[in-house]
């Protein structure tokens, strides 16, 4: 009857989503500082079907790609976390694992262990980010 009880928690642990790392990033994030501008006077969603990435603690997302953050570990001895994620674009699902180092109130830097490809985005995974105030998901 314990044996039970202790894997029916451990089941329920593995259903319940991971928890988010304390502390991580809050807000929209967009590739420059002049995106967000464009996002605040038109929309975010005018930014992203331009071909642009929004950063947020979910996730990337853009027009035919996205990468869902599946769990959140925080550094302690810098102000980064690492993230696995699944990512997928038309007819292809992949895992990453990315760093995410918040460089200041407003910057966030991105490396992916996966390399960029010639054929897609310059950068993969990678890059930095700026916080756009003001600017909410739709």
């Amino acid at each position: 009857m314990i044996l039970r009880g202790l894997l029916c928690i451990s089941v329920l642990a593995m259903a319940s989503p991971a928890p988010a790392a304390e502390d991580f990033i809050e807000g929209v994030y967009l590739e420059s500082e002049d995106l967000c501008a464009q996002a605040k006077k038109d929309t975010l969603d005018t930014v992203i079907e331009a071909g642009n990435t929004v950063l947020t603690a979910r996730g990337l997302q853009s027009v035919e790609y996205d990468c869902e953050f599946l769990q959140i570990t925080k550094a302690t001895l810098s102000p980064s976390w690492a993230v696995t994620a699944i990512c997928q674009e038309p007819g292809h699902v992949f895992p990453d694992v990315l760093s995410v180092t918040q460089l200041s109130p407003k910057q966030i830097d991105l490396v992916s262990v996966r390399p960029a490809d010639d054929e897609s985005e310059a950068n993969g995974n990678g890059g930095s980010y700026f916080l756009c105030d003001g600017v909410a998901l739709p």
